[in-house]
């Protein structure tokens, strides 16, 4: 029974879902270079606290440190929702003029460009479209 996934980056939010429901403090994810930009923006964005990429061989894994608010009893996740909007089955490419504002402006997009991995509204200042990966709010 091997552990590869056909969708790497739904298996990445799933566990970030999944954690969160959970209440876990970190969980630990297969690296790979797109999960580490969209675990950076994360962090950029202020969704997980932290995030590191540990020296396992012959395959490094990612601990994401998750972000909640409250006290300890009204303890709640600062991430809402993960939505995967781009798959492998159907592959989601927007023009810059055409890039989502989610939520009115309180969630963010994720979208990989010729420029990099960027959220939305990054990509549309620096004049680029591309995939859009996620939804994160």
């Amino acid at each position: 029974m091997s552990n590869v996934t056909n969708d790497p980056i739904a298996d990445m939010l799933t566990r970030i879902r999944n954690a969160l429901t959970r209440g876990k403090p970190e969980v630990i994810l297969p690296t790979s270079k797109i999960k580490v930009e969209i675990a950076r923006i994360l962090k950029e964005e202020g969704y997980i606290e932290d995030f590191s990429i540990g020296e396992e061989t012959p395959a490094p894994l990612i601990k994401v440190q998750l972000k909640y608010f409250g006290s300890r009893r009204e303890r709640r996740p600062v991430i809402t929702q993960l939505r995967r909007i781009s798959k492998p089955g159907r592959r989601v490419y927007r023009k810059r003029k055409e890039l989502p504002i989610v939520l009115s402006g309180t969630g963010i997009a994720i979208v990989t460009t010729p420029k990099g991995v960027m959220t939305a509204q990054q990509a549309r200042r620096s004049g680029v479209g591309g995939e859009v990966l996620c939804y994160v709010w």
